[in-house]
């Protein structure tokens, strides 16, 4: 019996791009950097993924089996055997709209984590993903990026540490965009009738905020304002309705559209994640999952 040869192990080139990068930002493009970093780089997969693989032999540089903790140059050639891109393939992302009263991650004060909701019952009907639901799918499966206790919307849960990296890496910039309803409770400024708008937690305006927010503190609210010490990333925000704010950020602090809208006299009476990137909540109904489709692209 003649055994078929092994399939040729993957071979990741080094972009030339990557190189001018480094020169146009005045790095050495030539400097040693350890191997499971250099792969989490050029999304090849996590950094964690990258030990466990070379633990298992899976990846050569220049031809010879890869050891833990090697170093490695733009110049050197890493191939990943086939076996690990093929258990990559396996790994899911879901996409659930969390209710408001889950947490993100762990168990906290008697509130359940959203990965509760990750039930073959509670996926959504019309999701055609090729994906069959398994309970080894919950192996590994985490939040890339959190979404407050009081809030609802979309919520990213992968084993893929391609897609965490490229949503919650330290150099991320992915958008996420929010529905934001809120009350007015004033700063004192003067409004559009030209009277003195100053309110409290118990006389807030609750309809047509729109008409008596200043500009100026919507100009604030687009670009600057800080939070701990640190000035924040500038932000898309429009009015969606005379009641409800539109936002897109690229960065995450904690409980951070809240803070800012603190910061300019507002309330925050209901918020919903709808988009991370290219992709939408669209119509999932709340408390249900789907995955997402080998062609959706963050």
């Amino acid at each position: 019996m003649v055994t078929p040869p092994k399939p040729a192990p993957t071979i990741r080139r080094i972009p030339r791009a990557d190189a001018q990068a480094a020169v146009a930002t005045g790095t050495d493009p030539n400097a040693p950097t350890r191997l499971n970093k250099r792969m989490a780089e050029l999304n090849m997969c996590s950094r964690r993924e990258a030990d466990a693989w070379i633990a298992n032999g899976w990846v050569k540089v220049n031809g010879q089996p890869a050891e833990m903790g090697v170093k490695v140059t733009a110049a050197d050639r890493i191939q990943i055997d086939k076996a690990a891109t093929g258990q990559q393939a396996n790994q899911v992302t879901i996409i659930i709209n969390k209710p408001m009263g889950y947490v993100s991650a762990q168990a906290e004060d008697g509130h359940e984590p959203a990965v509760t909701l990750f039930t073959a019952a509670n996926r959504w009907a019309e999701d055609n993903a090729r994906f069959f639901f398994h309970a080894n799918q919950l192996r590994g499966l985490a939040p890339a990026g959190r979404l407050d206790i009081d809030s609802i919307g979309m919520l990213v849960m992968t084993q893929d540490g391609r897609v965490a990296r490229q949503l919650i890496g330290e150099d991320s910039v992915m958008e996420k965009e929010y529905l934001v309803r809120v009350a007015y409770h004033g700063l004192g400024q003067i409004a559009a009738t030209g009277q003195l708008v100053r309110m409290d937690d118990d006389d807030p305006v609750t309809t047509n905020v729109q008409a008596v927010f200043p500009r100026p503190m919507m100009d604030k609210l687009r670009h600057g304002l800080s939070l701990d010490g640190q000035a924040l990333k500038p932000a898309k925000v429009a009015w969606q309705n005379p009641e409800q704010l539109r936002m897109v950020l690229t960065e995450g602090k904690k409980r951070q559209i809240r803070r800012m809208c603190e910061l300019v006299g507002l309330k925050v009476v209901g918020l919903k994640r709808v988009r991370i990137g290219n992709v939408m909540l669209g119509n999932l109904p709340v408390g249900q999952w789907r995955y997402l489709a080998p062609h959706e692209k963050f």
